[in-house]
Parts: C-alpha cells; sequence; structure tokens
C-alpha cells in the first residue's frame, strides 16, 4: 500500500460505512494483543462499548480508500468531571511507520476541545507500547503506573491538557 500520512482522509464516523471495517480492524489489534486489554476474539459488545457508546466523537481515517485507522474521544469520567476526554486509537499494522498514528492523535488533540473537553487521559498505555515516546513528545505526562495490569506488564496512565 503506497501513501503517506499526508495522504490520508480523516473524517467523521459515518455507522454504515465504517463500522464493519472499524470491528474488523480492532478485532484484529485484539487478537494479536496489541494495546488494549480486550479478550480475543472481541465480541461485538465489547467493541460497542468501547468504540460506540457512550462516545462523543469517533474519526476514521482512510487511504487509498480502505480504513486503515481510527480514534475515539469520550468522558472519562462522568459529572463535573466530564470535561476530561479519554481517547483511543487504532492503525492498521500494514500502515504503521507512514506518520499515521501520529496524525491521528494530533488530529484528536485539536478535536478535543471542539468536544466540550479540556484534557485527555489515556487510563492503560502498554509499557512496551512503542507509542509511549510520541505521547511524550506531544506533551503527555505519566501520572501513574499500574504493576502488572495485562499479562504481567506494567500499563501507564497518563494526562495532557489541550
Amino acid at each position: 500500500m503506497a501513501g503517506t500520512a499526508d495522504d490520508l482522509e480523516v473524517v467523521a464516523f459515518d455507522a454504515d460505512r465504517d463500522d464493519a471495517e472499524l470491528f474488523a480492524l480492532f478485532a484484529r489489534i485484539v487478537e494479536v494483543g496489541e494495546g488494549y486489554p480486550h479478550d480475543a476474539p472481541l465480541s461485538r459488545s465489547d467493541f460497542e462499548a468501547l468504540w460506540r457508546s457512550p462516545t462523543a466523537a469517533v474519526t476514521v481515517a482512510r487511504l487509498d480508500g480502505r480504513l486503515v485507522g481510527a480514534y475515539f474521544l469520550k468522558p472519562n469520567y462522568v459529572g463535573r468531571a466530564a470535561h476530561i476526554a479519554n481517547a483511543g486509537y487504532v492503525v492498521d499494522a500494514s500502515t504503521r511507520g507512514l506518520g499515521l498514528g501520529r496524525r491521528l492523535v494530533q488530529h484528536s488533540i485539536d478535536a478535543a476541545p471542539l468536544q466540550g473537553f479540556d484534557a485527555i487521559v489515556f487510563n492503560l498505555v502498554f509499557e512496551s507500547n512503542p507509542a509511549r515516546a510520541m505521547y511524550e513528545e506531544l506533551g503527555w505526562q505519566q501520572i501513574g503506573r499500574v504493576p502488572d495490569a495485562v499479562d504481567g506488564e506494567a500499563g501507564i496512565v497518563y494526562w495532557r491538557g489541550v
């Protein structure tokens, strides 16, 4: 697949067009154990709970017409703390290294205030996740560490204002 982050079409999620492809992408990521603690095989209800409800915004990325990445923004907390977002990202393994993840993360930073958020929290970033360097470069700060979070690996909690 040719292309770069500049060729990426980043658009709001359209359930009719994007649901099946996003489910398939996320199911592949869960299947190989990358970045999310969900059990494989991914159930439709687990997918819906994370990606569809309650969610302030889901954004997808298409390269050459194919869905290759996505992110969600939703309140991390309820009530008076609902101004703090939680975000999650996926990038298809076949397109990694093209800068698509960075483009999606930057897009989410820009979109968060438009959804009423003034900060973004990542609740559990695997310690071995290579995206941690990018998150820190883009302003996220480690605010906690959960030992033995998943299969003996620690999880990092991150926060940044937007």
